[in-house]
């Protein structure tokens, strides 16, 4: 774009809006700065003596630019040549907004957002494609992980522990794409479920009795649901003297016990080779001497592996799986089992599902954007060829308010579970009638 009169203020107003103009700007003197200072020597810098020695280099940058800009744009491009230089570039302002949930970039030219469950479209561009597919490569190589054409899609994660997707082209055909599930600094306790409706005060305190009497619970749900942030609620409830090993594809879980391990898959090398999968740890788990093993999400052969240990004395093991009701879950558990390579009939590992989990609870993500626990049941065993399966509480659905909000409430079944029998056993009172069903 062509600057004809510097001196109009009309057109220095214009020089901000042009987007193009803005962007090929910001490339010149970040470029310019990463020539100009030298790395090396700002390791040894306090972290606010070196943004301040930053933005001195990049307000010179300017200077020497000789472009007229106005305080506001000024401002905006020191920030945004801050972002480019030592954080993500254009979602860095995203990332510092602990209101959104998951930041989804589509193309470099659409970016979408998740806050309080809606999404919608933001402003944010990347300068093309190459842009952001640096903005990517600088992710995930954080983590040790790669993404080239011959490796064209990674999962990795952020330092908060956001999990991350990104997918190039070939398989991207309309460039590159990169989705981001972002999780608290804090992440999220039972309390606040509570207090958000997601679960109800009296399902919170069958769970953590459950988890304190070491319950095998299987969470499941779809994408988006919540599944991980109740899975780090649960493990708030596991006492501080128990050795936890955690396995999981990224490393997402919040463990605040002192005594933990984490272990995180690691994809094959260029050549092909070095893989180690969720199996592969499960199985190495099991010679650490664990109290609990949780499995961040089954999705495979590790299934099997996950049984055997729930039902050879690693009582109280979690675990999440993707699925659309209780009994969805049980039928993927018996799927992922029989993807480990070994020839069980179907009753055999039906008999290990029954045997090794207690519990199974079902996450909805409702149309208004809340989530909600919305059925708790017990395995009770088998019969015949069948698992049998009893729901405790349920949320009923009563319907959608005018601001469009769900309305309903949670009720007990009327179905005093079996696994009660533990909490009476560990001296954990449960409050007179909480299994009582609702008159009427």
């Amino acid at each position: 774009m062509p600057i004809t009169n510097p001196d109009d203020p009309m057109e220095m107003s214009s020089i901000g809006k042009d987007t193009r103009f803005f962007q090929d700007l910001k490339s010149r003197i970040h470029r310019r700065l990463i020539e100009r200072i030298d790395l090396g020597k700002m390791d040894v810098l306090e972290s606010g003596e070196l943004a301040r020695e930053i933005r001195r280099v990049i307000e010179s940058l300017i200077a020497e630019e000789r472009v007229p800009l106005n305080q506001q744009e000024q401002e905006r491009l020191i920030v945004e040549v801050q972002h480019e230089t030592f954080g993500l570039g254009p979602i860095e302002p995203l990332l510092a907004d602990p209101d959104i949930s998951d930041i989804l970039v589509n193309s470099s030219s659409k970016v979408y957002i998740e806050r309080f469950g809606k999404l919608a479209k933001t402003d944010v561009v990347f300068r093309d494609d190459a842009h952001l597919l640096q903005i990517i490569e600088r992710i995930v190589s954080k983590v040790g992980r790669r993404i080239d054409e011959s490796s064209p899609f990674v999962d990795a994660r952020l330092p908060d522990g956001s999990r991350v997707n990104a997918i190039i082209p070939p398989l991207a055909i309309d460039g590159p794409a990169l989705s981001i599930r972002r999780f608290g600094v804090e992440p999220l306790k039972m309390n606040d479920l509570i207090r958000f409706g997601s679960v109800d005060e009296r399902i919170a305190k069958i769970l953590e009795g459950a988890v304190k009497t070491r319950v095998n619970i299987l969470i499941s749900g779809g994408t988006g649901t919540g599944k991980t942030t109740l899975l780090n609620a649960l493990s708030e409830f596991i006492p501080t003297t128990e050795r936890i090993i955690s396995i999981e594809d990224s490393a997402e879980l919040h463990l605040k016990q002192e005594h933990v391990v984490r272990l995180e898959t690691r994809p094959p090398n260029i050549e092909g080779k070095g893989e180690v999968t969720q199996r592969d740890l499960v199985r190495n788990a099991l010679r650490m001497r664990p109290d609990r093993i949780i499995v961040g999400e089954v999705r495979s052969g590790e299934a099997l592996d996950m049984l055997q240990a729930m039902n050879t004395g690693h009582d109280g093991s979690l675990s999440t799986i993707h699925a659309n009701t209780t009994r969805d879950a049980l039928s993927r558990l018996e799927t992922m089992v029989l993807m480990a390579g070994m020839e069980l009939p179907s009753r055999a590992i039906r008999e290990q599902v029954a045997s090794a989990i207690h519990i199974v609870v079902q996450i909805i993500r409702f149309p208004d954007g809340t989530r909600k626990l919305v059925k708790l049941s017990e395995i009770t065993g088998m019969e015949g060829n069948t698992i049998v399966m009893q729901d405790v509480f349920v949320y009923n659905q009563r319907g959608i308010d005018k601001d469009g909000k769900v309305v309903g409430e949670y009720v007990a079944t009327g179905i005093r579970p079996h696994f009660v029998e533990r909490f009476r056993i560990s001296g954990i009172e449960i409050p007179p009638g909480v299994f009582e069903q609702p008159v009427g």
